[in-house]
């Protein structure tokens, strides 16, 4: 869009601008925009091209390649978001279980009569080198 703003804007001022034709003492014909002595002022008409049914055809073929190329991107980007958010999620997890982990009292999980199940040092020193493990991998 900027590439076609841009050639508009350079090509504004030519079409406003004068042309004129002279013909030098050597029989060489010149062109310019300031007039010469014996110069005659030209015309210029631009030309339009018409594109043919093949022309047409392969244009929009492109346009809806770019449009499909886009639109991937798009998705591919989208994906990416969400693989970052889940990502993020994921070390907001192991940061909250490293800081479980650190807390200085005795730590216990509920077994399925909802009573306390004490962790022993062992133990937790291994979920802490897991978690750190998995937080080094994934989180830098």
């Amino acid at each position: 869009m900027r590439h076609l703003l841009c050639c508009l804007l350079l090509i504004s001022p030519l079409a406003n601008a004068e042309i004129y034709r002279w013909t030098d003492a050597q029989g060489r014909v010149h062109f310019g925009e300031k007039p010469e002595a014996g110069a005659e002022r030209i015309t210029v008409r631009p030309q339009v091209v018409e594109r043919d049914a093949a022309t047409r055809e392969r244009e929009a073929r492109a346009a809806k390649f770019y449009d499909a190329r886009r639109q991937e991107q798009a998705v591919a980007a989208e994906r990416a978001a969400e693989v970052r958010e889940e990502r993020q999620m994921r070390c907001s997890r192991l940061r909250d279980s490293q800081e479980q982990l650190d807390y200085p009292g005795p730590l216990y999980r509920l077994d399925e009569r909802g009573e306390r199940q004490y962790y022993t040092d062992e133990e937790i020193e291994s979920a802490r080198k897991r978690v750190a493990a998995s937080l080094a991998r994934e989180c830098n």
